[in-house]
């Protein structure tokens, strides 16, 4: 079965908790804090697998979440950090953060990595927070908590050469002609119900992949037939081959069929038309299909390269297929997703600390304040003391006091909520 799109859970390991330990040997007076810290949790990282063809894997299971790390121990024992999880996806897979639809990663190259979910840091034992005027520290860090985040998988083939055109054109035709790829063929609409790769070698130097796109049809940027569900894979192709049928037609009614798929094309993503485009026109070996050919030259020939063929007989594929070559051989490589202004949104410079009201309900936000509250062990009541004079020092008291809490309220950061007191 051919899944191109997924949806899953990630999320990275805690890190483990720092230990609260005194060195008790019979020899060393007053040993001091000897706590060790915890060890980091593992994360979750995706990686392109060339071996891979779908992501139904990810349709049977979806949820991941790594292991955390192990919690420190005394005589200053640092816990082991946990190893990440590695989830490998089809080369050509985009990974976005589900909540915001953003772009995380366009995975094209083989071995490609990209952390979707990092492991939270192992929190510090007491050893670390002895000073010259706390020599014997009674608390320790918990561990951080592991990012976690839904994902959207996208699988878009790598392909060189995208077939396009309407269906029962020839597409499955022509790909089972050129290449070892065994597509089905049938006279019906939507034979094809998935993409199919095949491999062209035309000798030792000269090779290219083509990808027969399934579902091109009037209204398919909307969703008719199956357009909508494959035209990202012609996003990555760097030429388009439209298969185009001339036989048993009228020209009129030809140069009516190209124009559909094109304004389709158009309609999903105007910068498909910039993409070399090739008219390879189709059963020429039925009624009118040669006087159609001629139609089309004179219609089309000063700004489109048109290779009569009949898919069928395996006729006039070798001068398509040799132009397609030597066209591929001047152009770029495909290039990932641009992701610049999606970056650059990213690293805009947020405030560090946010209050807002809900209801009775004030939510405090922000990633440092959180993420102490999250490692603070709230047993511990000099660690809760130190987290109290944190978020005085960052200014959390006084943000809340504009926004208008007054003691007894609730405060919630993070996970845990808390009554607000002067």
């Amino acid at each position: 079965m051919f899944y191109d799109e997924a949806k899953i859970y990630v999320r990275g390991g805690d890190g483990g908790n720092g230990a609260v330990a005194f060195r008790r040997e019979k020899y060393v007076p007053r040993g001091g804090p000897s706590g060790g810290d915890g060890g980091r949790g593992g994360s979750v990282i995706l990686e392109a697998d060339p071996g891979l063809r779908t992501l139904v894997d990810f349709h049977y299971r979806t949820h991941y979440r790594a292991e955390r790390g192990e919690h420190g121990q005394g005589k200053n024992k640092h816990g082991r950090s946990a190893p990440d999880l590695i989830l490998r996806v089809p080369v050509g897979t985009v990974v976005k953060d589900a909540e915001t639809n953003k772009i995380l990663a366009d995975l094209v190259y083989p071995g490609q990595r990209v952390v979707v979910a990092a492991g939270g840091r192992g929190g510090r034992g007491n050893a670390r927070f002895a000073t010259p005027w706390d020599q014997a520290p009674t608390f320790a860090e918990k561990g951080e908590p592991g990012e976690e985040r839904w994902l959207l998988l996208e699988l878009k083939l790598l392909a060189d050469v995208g077939l396009i055109g309407l269906p029962n054109a020839g597409k499955s035709t022509l790909l089972s002609r050129i290449s070892a790829a065994r597509p089905k063929i049938a006279d019906y609409p939507f034979t094809t119900l998935t993409p199919n790769l095949g491999v062209v070698r035309l000798d030792e130097e000269h090779s290219f992949v083509v990808a027969d796109i399934p579902g091109l049809i009037e209204g398919a940027h909307r969703g008719a037939g199956l357009g909508l569900k494959f035209l990202r894979h012609i996003e990555r192709t760097r030429v388009l081959v439209h298969v185009l049928e001339v036989g048993m037609l009228t020209g009129e009614e030809v140069l009516r069929n190209f124009k559909i798929v094109n304004e389709e094309l158009k309609h999903y993503s105007p910068k498909l038309l910039e993409r070399p485009q090739v008219i390879a026109a189709n059963k020429i070996d039925l009624p009118g299909g040669e006087e159609n050919v001629e139609f089309l030259k004179a219609n089309l020939g000063a700004s489109y390269r048109i290779f009569p063929i009949s898919a069928l007989k395996g006729e006039g594929l070798e001068p398509l297929l040799w132009h397609l070559a030597e066209l591929l051989s001047s152009l770029p490589e495909s290039e990932p997703v641009t992701l610049k202004e999606e970056y650059e949104e990213a690293s805009i410079t947020k405030p560090p600390v946010t209050v807002v009201r809900q209801g009775d309900v004030f939510l405090v936000s922000g990633s440092e304040v959180e993420r102490r509250v999250a490692m603070t062990d709230f047993n511990n009541e000099v660690a809760v003391r130190r987290l109290q004079h944190f978020l005085k020092r960052i200014g959390v008291e006084e943000a809340l006091r504009r926004a208008g809490a007054r003691p007894g309220d609730i405060v919630r950061i993070g996970k845990q909520e808390f009554e607000f007191q002067e």
